[in-house]
């Protein structure tokens, strides 16, 4: 199996290296990055390595981390990096259970005209708040999507090859879907005032609800695939039929709290076709370089992507029987910094 290097930036620059000449300082907008995290403290010590060795100034970005009630040692890595990083926060959000809803805290937070979000796991080049906040300079880009590559650490199985051939099509979700995953999402400001942030009563599609909202307003959502953020691939079947049964789980609650926008959730969660092997021709639009995989795999991966097309069904279907309640409204809440 291919061995994959993980993307590293620890060699590259040490914090607060930068100038303001170099990056033309006071010009840039300070760029506030929020970043939810629930029980993973090796994602968010990667994460927040990665965003602490930053070519721009560290008066010019902040970073914030939403904990979303960990149970493990997660805030205790975020407070052992505060020590020697000014400008990371901790905020606490743990009476509303959900990604959504930790960002919310952070946008409530944030104190910069540019707001940025980055999951926890994932890592950044130096450059990347630089090159951020030089494109919302330069443009009138009120919503952004980085690219996003995945890469796996050590030896690449079959399913952390599926995941990185098949996930995250930045690109094509911006031009016919119309959003962009969180994970890579940068806005100003100026947008949350006027269209509000993320529905946190939903655990999985806020993106896809935000992004169509934006959109709705008239608003041009834009690509930047020279921006590049990097996120470590699912390896494990396992890992994948839960974040198929999660997505489905959200496909309901979208058609539930907006049936107008997105139609009804029983006759989505009935539809026989959701039970149905995928198409060949949806194999080559949704897996890279499909045309080039041996026809052994070709069968494989067919089988891992009938595998989670039905998670994704028994999702909607459970979110039917069984509704998740993040405990929260529509307008949701503000996060606690921790003391």
């Amino acid at each position: 199996m291919a061995s994959q290097r993980i993307p590293s930036t620890a060699d590259r620059r040490t914090p607060g290296t930068g100038n303001a000449s170099d990056v033309e300082g006071d010009e840039l907008p300070f760029v506030s990055i929020v970043v939810p995290v629930y029980n993973d403290p090796i994602g968010i010590e990667a994460t927040i390595d990665s965003l602490r060795r930053q070519s721009a100034p560290v008066d010019r970005y902040e970073v914030i981390v939403v904990d979303n009630g960990s149970t493990d040692g997660t805030r205790e890595v975020v407070r052992e990096y505060r020590e020697a990083f000014d400008g990371l926060r901790l905020l606490v959000e743990d009476e509303v259970q959900g990604s959504y809803a930790a960002r919310n805290s952070g946008i409530d937070a944030a104190t910069g005209p540019v707001v940025a979000f980055v999951d926890a796991d994932m890592v950044v080049d130096p450059d990347w708040v630089e090159d951020v906040a030089r494109r919302m300079a330069r443009t009138d880009a009120e919503y952004l999507a980085c690219d996003v590559r995945l890469f796996t650490a050590g030896d690449e199985g079959t399913v952390a090859k599926y995941n990185r051939l098949n996930d995250l099509h930045v690109e094509r979700f911006i031009e016919e879907l119309s959003f962009a995953p969180t994970c890579c999402l940068v806005v100003r400001r100026t947008l949350l005032e006027d269209l509000g942030g993320f529905d946190p009563r939903l655990r999985s599609g806020g993106d896809f609800e935000f992004g169509n909202r934006v959109a709705a307003s008239g608003r041009r959502l834009r690509y930047a695939p020279d921006i590049v953020m990097y996120h470590p691939t699912r390896t494990t079947l396992g890992a994948l039929l839960r974040k198929a049964r999660r997505v489905g789980r959200g496909k309901t609650q979208l058609r539930r709290y907006y049936p107008d926008r997105y139609g009804s959730p029983l006759r989505s969660a009935l539809n026989p076709v959701a039970f149905l092997p995928p198409r060949p021709s949806f194999m080559r639009r949704s897996i890279r370089d499909w045309a080039d995989l041996p026809v052994r795999q070709k069968c494989v991966f067919l089988a891992v992507s009938y595998l989670t097309s039905l998670a994704k069904a028994y999702g909607q279907l459970l979110e039917l029987v069984s509704p998740t309640d993040t405990g929260a409204d529509a307008e949701g809440r503000a996060g606690s910094p921790e003391t």
